[in-house]
């Protein structure tokens, strides 16, 4: 009886993967067939494109006008700055004949009041531009837009600036930087 049981096991377990592997077969062959049957059932459903659009060439009309780039154009360009620099010029205008100084170099957004103090009886303001410290009095120029510090107190730096507008006029504008503390 023993000597039957050893035999059985063997040959059931032969039997049963000889069933699986038929099994296998079967169902792939009907997996196949199935894709067969999708894929000849199944159209692609594409739009056509569409024709594309004709160029049509427009016509240049302003030939009649002034070319912006010509010479007359410039010139009347020339006779309106004199005028406005001469009916304007006298009251509000930069110093262009001086030497810049190195804060004008830098926006004043990149510059950070750090601190003031009193030197020689006048108030210095401090000023951090990237990593370097800078000493600010009344009168110096900062910034891109020809400002001139007009008053430095505890908490405050007071600019005037002088820039063109869009017309080219030059206007004059206040400006302050405050101290900042950092954030801990």
């Amino acid at each position: 009886m023993m000597m039957l049981r050893l035999l059985i096991r063997p040959l059931t377990g032969g039997m049963l993967l000889l069933a699986l592997s038929a099994c296998g077969t079967a169902s792939e062959e009907e997996l196949r067939r199935w894709m067969d049957e999708q894929r000849s059932q199944t159209h692609p459903n594409v739009k056509p494109i569409s024709e594309p659009k004709i160029f049509k060439p427009e016509t240049y009309g302003q030939a009649a006008f002034v070319d912006p780039f010509s010479d007359q154009k410039l010139t009347q360009a020339l006779k309106k700055d004199s005028v406005q620099a001469g009916s304007n010029g006298a009251l509000i205008a930069p110093e262009l004949a001086r030497r810049r100084e190195p804060l004008e170099e830098f926006p004043l957004d990149t510059m950070t009041l750090v601190g003031s103090l009193i030197r020689d009886s006048q108030p210095v303001a401090l000023l951090m531009v990237g990593k370097l410290l800078y000493q600010v009095r009344v009168g110096d120029h900062i910034g891109q837009n020809y400002g001139r510090v007009d008053k430095i107190v505890e908490t405050e730096l007071s600019l005037r600036e002088i820039m063109q507008d869009g017309a080219g006029e030059w206007v004059e504008r206040t400006s302050t930087l405050r101290l900042q503390e950092k954030a801990k």
